[in-house]
């Protein structure tokens, strides 16, 4: 499996980004996809991810914020993200989870930055 992601930049608070991951190779029928971020203490913490049944989890810090969708046939998830805040400054990683081994794959992390 490869994920390339794109996306990301800078941006002032209250600013909209977007992100896009397209996945390719052997994608297995069962997996989650999304994107992830470093947390303190945790490597690539969830942001944003939709699984195979097509069910959206987001992390607190960014419901109402950031929308994630995805288009099947291209194998491509989206992040929309807006009202940005400086706190949401990071790298982000696009990951796809294959269920039930919890094999990941990631790509090249982008960054998103938000300053004044």
């Amino acid at each position: 499996v490869q994920l390339q992601a794109s996306g990301g930049g800078s941006v002032q608070p209250g600013g909209s980004l977007r992100l896009s991951c397209t996945a390719s190779g052997n994608i297995f029928s069962m997996h989650v996809m999304g994107w992830y971020r470093p947390a303190p203490g945790v490597r690539r913490d969830l942001v944003a991810t939709v699984d195979s049944s097509g069910t959206i989890n987001y992390a607190e810090s960014v419901k109402g914020r950031f929308t994630l969708s995805r288009d099947n046939a291209k194998n491509t998830v989206t992040l929309e993200m807006s009202s940005l805040r400086p706190e949401d400054t990071a790298m982000y990683y696009c990951g796809l989870v294959v269920r039930p081994s919890y094999v990941a794959y990631w790509g090249r992390g982008t960054q998103v930055t938000v300053s004044s």
